[in-house]
């Protein structure tokens, strides 16, 4: 039903506003359209760009797509983006996330995406968080549906080892608040 990725990668984009101005690069398949010109797509390539801000991704999405709400792919990897931003958290039938080779540096912010019930693939690698020594551990603790994350499936043993470090957390946490 819903044809190839609007693509907006590579083109020097640095804010979401600019990405409104810009026609979408030609695939091998082509771009299906609806009577009002919008694609027919649910997924959309910003990567490659210089965008630092996010919060109005939903301007964006809505300007691009006949159905916004069905967004299931985003691809923001290879920006200037240095915190999850909450608008992500109202995409709710988003399946894939790129985020990866950013500037993301707060790892508490991935509990953000918690929300998102069908989010099964997500990547972080290349941002600050992925030298946390728990970076791994808390993400697929903060969402245990994952199925992949940084291009490597989620085993049983981590998500096994992501409760345990998830529980160690949390009894740490009540201890240092009742002292």
């Amino acid at each position: 039903m819903y044809g190839a990725p609007v693509d907006l990668s590579f083109k020097q984009i640095s804010s979401l506003a600019d990405a409104r101005t810009e026609e979408p690069s030609t695939v091998l398949r082509p771009l299906k359209r609806n009577s009002q010109m919008k694609y027919l797509s649910c997924s959309l390539r910003l990567n490659n760009n210089n965008i630092t801000h996010i919060h109005d991704l939903h301007k964006t999405v809505n300007h691009f797509l006949a159905e916004p709400s069905q967004l299931a792919w985003l691809d923001l990897s290879f920006n200037k983006i240095s915190h999850i931003d909450q608008v992500l958290c109202e995409l709710h039938e988003l399946r894939v996330l790129y985020l990866h080779g950013n500037n993301i540096f707060i790892l508490s912010e991935v509990d953000r995406l918690g929300v998102l019930p069908h989010l099964h693939t997500v990547t972080l690698h290349g941002n600050v968080i992925e030298t946390n020594k728990a970076y791994r551990n808390r993400v697929i603790s903060a969402l245990p549906w994952l199925k992949t994350m940084d291009f490597s499936a989620v085993t049983r043993q981590e998500r096994v080892m992501a409760k345990i470090w998830q529980s160690s957390n949390n009894r740490r946490s009540c201890k240092e608040t009742l002292q």
